[in-house]
This record gives C-alpha cells, sequence and structure tokens, in this order.
C-alpha cells in the first residue's frame, strides 16, 4: 500500500510480557479502512494477546508500543473504553446468557440506550434488535430465548452485540469455528457490507479457505513476532503454512494405505433421538449405518440435522431408542460409563465445557477415564498418572512444561491433544469425534489427522463429524449427509464433492441411502 492509504488502525511496535515470557514483540500492524485483514498464526503465536491489546482487556500501562486510530494516537484503559472508541470484538468463547432473549443479549448493558430511566422498556429492546439484525442480514429471531439456539446461532449473536456500537474496527477472533458452510457465509456477507461502510475488519481463522474467499491482506505472526506479510494477488498455501509453523505440513488427502477390515465394530440400527424440549418431536430419528473396524465414517450436514445427537446418543449423553452392537455384540447405552464399558469413547465438540476439568493440571485430566487403574488400594496413585499423561504427552506431543501445568495454560491445539489422550488411554473400540480439529492451528490439525488415520489402521472403528468439507472429505472413507435428523445422502471418498454434499443437506436433492 502507498503513503496515501488511509489507515483504519495502526499497532506500532507492540511487546507485552507475561513474567518472564515475551508473548508478543516488536509487532507492527497496519490495517486500512474498509478493508478485511487477517491475522493467521499457530495457537500460541499471539493473534489473541495482541487482539487482547486492541480491546483494552490488556490495559495502555500493561504493554509497550502505541495505537493509532485514523493517525489518531489512542490508549484504552478498558474494553469498555475500547468500545466507546470504536472497537467491536468477538471472542473465540462463546459467551451468552441463556436464560435471556437474543435482543436483551445483543444489548446486555446497554439496555436503557444512555436514558436515565431505570425502567427497561422489553419491547423497545426487541424492536432495536430486530431492526439491527435485518439491517446486518442475520438471520435470527429477536425473541428467541438463547437457550434454544445451536453454537452457531449464539455466535451470530455475540456478531450482533459487536455491531451495537457501530465500530471502525471489528475484530472476528475464530468466530466462524462453529459454523457450517451456509452460516459462514452468511458472516461473509455481514463483514462484507461492513466493508462497504469503511469499517475495518480483523479476522482471525485457522481456515485458509476462508482466508482466500474473504480477505484483502494478511499477517502472520509465530512466536510473538510478524513472521510474513502477504497481499491478495501473493496468497498461497504453502508459503503461508511455512510462515506458520516454520516447516511444511502434510496434508491428510491420499496417505490412507490400508483397507478397512472384515467385521463391524459398530452397528446402529433405527437410532430415534426425542427432542429435549418439544413432545412427539425429533432430532434424529430411525438412523442406520455400520462401520467397519478401522474405517474412518463422516457425518455431514448443517447445524441442526442431528449430526451430534447421533454421537451423544451412542456415547450415553441423551435418551435414544433404537438398537446398537460393538463388535457383533448389542449393548445398552443408558450413560457414559456403560458406553466406555463397552468400548465406545466420545472427543466431545466443546472441548472447554464438555472435555476438560478446566482448573485441574495435565495429569488428572489425561488419566480421568481410568481412575481404576491408576489407583491402589482405593487411593490414587500420582506416580501412575505421572506415567501415563507422560507416555501421551510424548505420543501426542503435547507442548507443556510438565503434566502438572494447568489444562487452561495450554493452547487451543494442545487441550484438543489432552482431550484426545484421556479418551484414548482408556483404549476405544470405537471412537467419536465431534469437531475434532474445531479451533486448532494448521500444524496440530495436521497433526490429529495423521493420529486418526493411525487409529483406524490400527482397526478402531472411528466416527467423524466436521463443518469442514475437505477435512471431512479427505479423512474419511464413506459420508453420510443428514438432514432434519435422517440420512439424506451416503458416498464413498472417490465420490464426495460439495455440490452433491449441499444438495443432500438442505433436502434439494437428497436421496433415500440405506446402510
Amino acid at each position: 500500500m502507498d503513503g496515501t492509504t488511509q489507515y483504519a488502525l495502526e499497532m506500532r511496535q507492540i511487546a507485552k510480557r507475561f513474567g518472564g515470557t515475551l508473548a508478543v514483540d516488536d509487532v507492527n500492524l497496519r490495517v486500512a479502512a474498509g478493508s478485511v485483514h487477517a491475522l493467521l498464526g499457530a495457537n500460541g503465536a499471539g493473534k489473541s494477546t495482541l487482539m487482547k491489546i486492541l480491546d483494552g482487556v490488556y490495559p495502555a500501562n500493561s504493554f509497550s508500543g502505541e495505537i493509532r486510530l485514523r493517525d489518531r494516537p489512542v490508549r484504552f484503559r478498558s474494553p469498555h473504553d475500547a468500545r466507546e472508541q470504536g472497537i467491536g470484538y468477538v471472542p473465540q468463547e462463546i459467551e451468552v446468557i441463556e436464560d435471556m432473549t437474543v435482543a436483551e443479549n445483543i444489548y446486555v448493558g446497554r439496555w436503557n440506550d444512555g436514558r436515565r430511566s431505570p425502567f427497561v422498556n422489553l419491547r423497545r429492546i426487541c424492536a432495536r434488535a430486530g431492526c439491527l439484525l435485518e439491517t446486518n442480514g442475520i438471520p435470527l429471531d429477536p425473541r428467541r430465548m438463547v437457550v434454544s439456539l445451536s453454537a452457531s446461532e449464539r455466535q451470530m449473536v455475540m456478531i450482533a452485540r459487536a455491531l451495537v456500537i457501530q465500530p471502525s474496527i471489528l475484530i472476528l477472533d475464530e468466530s466462524t469455528a462453529a459454523l457450517t458452510l451456509p452460516e459462514t457465509r452468511n458472516v461473509f456477507a455481514v463483514v462484507r457490507l461492513l466493508s462497504d461502510r469503511g469499517v475495518a475488519t480483523l479476522f482471525i481463522s485457522h481456515r485458509l479457505e476462508e482466508i482466500f474467499e474473504l480477505a484483502d491482506r494478511a499477517t502472520v505472526l509465530r512466536d510473538g513476532r510478524v513472521a510474513a506479510e502477504f497481499e491478495r494477488a501473493e496468497f498461497d498455501r504453502d508459503r503461508m503454512v511455512a510462515a506458520m509453523t516454520g516447516r511444511r505440513v502434510a496434508s491428510a488427502q491420499g496417505t490412507r494405505t490400508e483397507t478397512p477390515r472384515a467385521g463391524e465394530a459398530l452397528r446402529v440400527e433405527n437410532l430415534t433421538v426425542p427432542h429435549p424440549r418439544i413432545a412427539n418431536r425429533f432430532v434424529v430419528r430411525d438412523v442406520s449405518f455400520a462401520v467397519r473396524p478401522g474405517e474412518i465414517l463422516g457425518l455431514g450436514g448443517l447445524v441442526g440435522s442431528g449430526r451430534s445427537s447421533i454421537v451423544n446418543a451412542l456415547y450415553g449423553r441423551v435418551a435414544h431408542r433404537g438398537r446398537v452392537w460393538v463388535a457383533g455384540r448389542e449393548v445398552g447405552l443408558r450413560n457414559p460409563r456403560e458406553a466406555r464399558r463397552h468400548g465406545i469413547g466420545l472427543v466431545p465438540e466443546e472441548r472447554r465445557r464438555e472435555g476438560l476439568l478446566w482448573g485441574f493440571p495435565i495429569r488428572e485430566n489425561i488419566a480421568l477415564h481410568c481412575l481404576s487403574r491408576m489407583a491402589r488400594g482405593g487411593v490414587l496413585q500420582q506416580r501412575r498418572e505421572d506415567e501415563l499423561a507422560g507416555q501421551w504427552r510424548e505420543r501426542l506431543r503435547i507442548r507443556c512444561r510438565s503434566v502438572s501445568e494447568p489444562v487452561s495454560n495450554l493452547s487451543g491445539g494442545n487441550q484438543q491433544k489432552v482431550v484426545l489422550a484421556k479418551v484414548l488411554a482408556d483404549e476405544p473400540r470405537v471412537l467419536l469425534l465431534d469437531e475434532p480439529t474445531k479451533g486448532v492451528d494448521i500444524g496440530a490439525k495436521s497433526e490429529i489427522h495423521q493420529l486418526i488415520l493411525s487409529l483406524a489402521a490400527a482397526g478402531v472403528g472411528i466416527v467423524v463429524i466436521s463443518s469442514e468439507l475437505p477435512e471431512l472429505f479427505s479423512l474419511c472413507d464413506r459420508v453420510l449427509v443428514l438432514d432434519r435428523g435422517r440420512i439424506a445422502d451416503e458416498f464413498s471418498q472417490s465420490d464426495a464433492n460439495e455440490h452433491r454434499f449441499m444438495l443432500a443437506a438442505t433436502g434439494a436433492g437428497a436421496k433415500e441411502s440405506k446402510p
């Protein structure tokens, strides 16, 4: 960009320490008004730290360097201060109030809109929210209770909340991680609309295909420093990956060297899951399929199609009907303990809320499903926990100072490896993976893909849910596409393509499929 470019944001020589660790070191970032600027890097590269500086989470006196908005120096003392000066922030973690409506969540903290009256006019809030949602093309009913929303719909609430202040800078920190392809494109439409109005967007994503589709420019961070910068015409997958990781990263495509074995690791017949709140409604109905030992079966579909409900039923987490066989033996799955006893393991979609003991060490998280093996005379033996955790730390290359470190200190990719270690330490015959690479960097994603392939080669039957179609198509031997709780299509890896998938997932051209 030339010297006449109007920059909405400049961050100059930004550095931030946590104790003796330099998390961000001499970072310079310039974002043009009306542009979409991608910020890339592995987990722990410094992206979120840099954005928290910009959002005022880390106040002006806690870091060195300068922030300028439209060539005017600014100092943020708090996130509220940043909002008042036009910084909109959508964090990676979804933070909503479940027992309130969409409208109340969007305007939380701003219900009176600066009015002095102590009374809140809910009708006015709902009308304002409806106008905001419609103006920005966000398909949500402002009157719906948030508790009834899917993860992706809750993310859209977070985005709408950030737009209330009419920001000049919008930060989207992994805001598409929980979204399907159509929902991601809804977000992109909102971002493009904002760009036309002159809003600059900082877009953080681990999905390079999203960067290629949306961004005008990209900055890559590695180890807290700027490793590379790319104009749109220079976007190149291999160069970007090399800048992020310092090495080339293998793809899962074409790396299968073994075929599934004879027999069945898992068989499901007429699985039906009732709706948890609505009588005589079902989120999954009469779904049947089988998985062979060493086979990777994909479950695809839009949010609300029933994908997660199927694996949660098979893990005994939700009420269900139907028959299930594991390794040829019919089993009952009334709770997760029974599922694990019969050889079924689950890596859930929400690792922080459902997969980890957040305030506990890595050691105790990994050993959680193997407590009987860790005990002697009814007393847990830390030495055994240390040995087990050490083995999995080495096998999965979990980057940590020690297995005594709190799991909350780890990057997203390493947290996901801890969840995988916990499940795999129990030696499951059938492994259920719900969005196994959600929110992890490209290097960790490649490692997880290779782990999945090695488990399949060892004879584990695997079921994978992924909203990333390239991941689903490259990993899985077969894909079942769900639409409104039923199987709409089934195809092999060689027949996989986005057009066929979307026809089935949207009900536009689905065909009946039998396992």
